[in-house]
């Protein structure tokens, strides 16, 4: 058993490389776009007050970037997931690089985010990809915040986001909203690994996928193996992105119910059922077969 047998993604993977029409929005930090492993034809960038590519390649936001980057659009056999290399990646960069090489785990303010969350929309992400922490907390930033994820559920536009590593059962701003898909990270027997965040608004609209332990490129063209909810997100949003590139005239709302309730799994707990990517894609091709 390895990361994508568990989540049943290899049929999925076997039918489509995903389609470049579908645009993954990656916020998070810089990535680095020459890496050999990359499909950089299929990057593209944001341009803003951070830059897209690593300038620091040592440094925590350019290598957790890369990191993710990799799981969605690496090229296949290479040693990461590479879950949907042939869709295009929209980079809007969140974390700022450091000169110093700071090893902590990037941050953001909620308006930080919700910025980033309107500018990937109009630049046409489908599906928005966000291993991100959340830093000072305020009403006025989770109220913006709240009104950039309102947006995109306005747009048809499908909002992954991790739960968080700090091993506790609540919410927060991002977790809560009912327009996001939280995901918790397991171990290959399916199990939340401890630090994984929990609790109801989690349990009830979010999804278990790896993240324990998980390989995709580092910013010095060696691997990197890492765990947690951060790793775990991409899993869920390749899945969306693979399914979207099978069934391009879906909605938003068959999409998204596809993958969150493919399992039989009833929701009663603080822990989400395990994503499921070939059960969703039963579900979206039942779905469309009664329309037509």
């Amino acid at each position: 058993m390895n990361n994508l047998d568990l989540v049943k993604l290899p049929a999925l993977m076997k039918l489509t490389r995903g389609r470049p029409e579908i645009v993954v929005g990656l916020i998070d930090g810089p990535v680095a776009m020459n890496h050999p492993d990359l499909v950089s034809e299929n990057i593209r960038e944001i341009p803003g007050s951070v830059q897209g590519i690593c300038t620091q390649p040592h440094d925590a936001a350019c290598a957790h970037g890369t990191f993710v980057a990799g799981i969605l659009c690496a090229k296949r056999g290479s040693l990461t997931p590479a879950i949907c290399p042939g869709c295009t990646l929209l980079v809007r960069p969140i974390f700022q690089e450091t000169m110093s090489g700071d090893k902590q785990m990037p941050s953001a303010t909620p308006e930080e985010l919700g910025g980033a969350i309107i500018d990937s929309i109009e630049a046409g992400a489908y599906i928005l990809n966000l291993s991100v922490a959340l830093t000072r907390p305020s009403s006025r930033g989770n109220r913006e915040l709240e009104e950039a994820l309102d947006y995109a559920v306005r747009r048809g536009v499908l909002v992954v986001a991790a739960a968080g590593n700090q091993g506790t059962v609540g919410s927060t701003a991002i977790t809560r909203h009912p327009g996001v898909i939280s995901v918790v990270a397991c171990d290959l027997q399916g199990r939340p690994i401890s630090y994984s965040n929990l609790g109801s608004s989690i349990g009830r609209q979010g999804l278990r996928a790896p993240g324990d332990n998980i390989t995709s490129l580092g910013t010095a063209e060696k691997p990197l193996t890492f765990g947690g909810t951060s790793a775990a997100a991409p899993f869920v949003t390749g899945t969306i992105a693979l399914l979207w590139s099978e069934f391009p005239f879906a909605t938003a709302t068959e999409v998204k119910s596809a993958v969150t309730n493919a399992s039989a799994q009833r929701r009663t707990s603080v822990v989400p059922p395990l994503l499921d990517a070939w059960g969703s894609y039963q579900v979206v091709a039942k779905a469309r077969a009664r329309r037509e």
